[in-house]
């Protein structure tokens, strides 16, 4: 609990360090006061840890297991298309987690925490509130690591095209600073932080969908 989940609310957090070290953006102490207002909101709290928390290291199984439900229906071609999909939605989703435990989590809790309407309201937030902000962040960033993946399986299923990607480029673009201002702290910096991987794992997605595409046309020809 303590080096894993309230460091992010401390400045000596990596992400802080880094950006002080480098830019000279330096975080001061978080205002926060944490507290447990219910008779078993800590030991509910630790639950809901333990089963996200195995939810998360279990994932390669977890969609394995979808994985081999789904397997059986999809023609040979389609298969050696996505072979080692397994890995590489792995490989993803714990960058993902990463990305969203080391840079997304942390920054939302230094906006969140030391959001003052005024001075006399004071930020005693309970601890069932805190896990939830940071767990669902980083958990969602993990899955939205995976857009490369949704496109291919888009692309597999003839529902997006490349060219029908780089079209849209500006306006998907458009929508992810509007995701990154939304999961982020409202300042310009950070939501380039954290669009910059998205806007990579889109341009992937494109280089898959164009290789999905050319190998479908080699096969009509035969």
């Amino acid at each position: 609990m303590d080096n894993i989940f309230l460091a992010l609310a401390k400045p000596e957090f990596p992400i802080f360090k880094f950006f002080c070290w480098s830019f000279g953006i330096c975080t001061e102490e978080i205002s926060i006061t944490f507290q447990s207002v219910q008779m078993s909101g800590q030991f509910t709290t630790n639950l809901m840890m333990a089963i996200i928390g195995g939810l998360i290291i279990a994932f390669p199984y977890v969609f394995y297991q979808l994985w081999s439900f789904v397997k059986p229906g999809l023609k040979q071609n389609e298969l050696k298309t996505v072979r080692g999909i397994v890995f590489f939605v792995s490989v993803l989703f714990f960058i993902g987690i990463l990305f969203g435990y080391y840079v997304v989590a942390p920054l939302s809790v230094q906006f969140l925490g030391n959001w003052q309407m005024t001075e006399e309201i004071k930020n005693n937030i309970t601890i069932n509130s805190y896990l939830i902000t940071v767990i669902s962040t980083v958990f969602f960033t993990g899955l939205f690591f995976l857009l490369p993946v949704v496109i291919m399986i888009f692309s597999q299923l003839g529902l997006v095209t490349p060219a029908f990607l780089r079209k849209y480029r500006k306006h998907a673009f458009v929508i992810v600073l509007i995701i990154a201002a939304v999961i982020t702290p409202p300042d310009l910096f950070t939501q380039i932080v954290v669009a910059i991987p998205i806007l990579l794992l889109y341009e992937m997605g494109i280089l898959i969908s164009k290789r999905i595409e050319k190998k479908r046309l080699k096969d009509s020809l035969r």
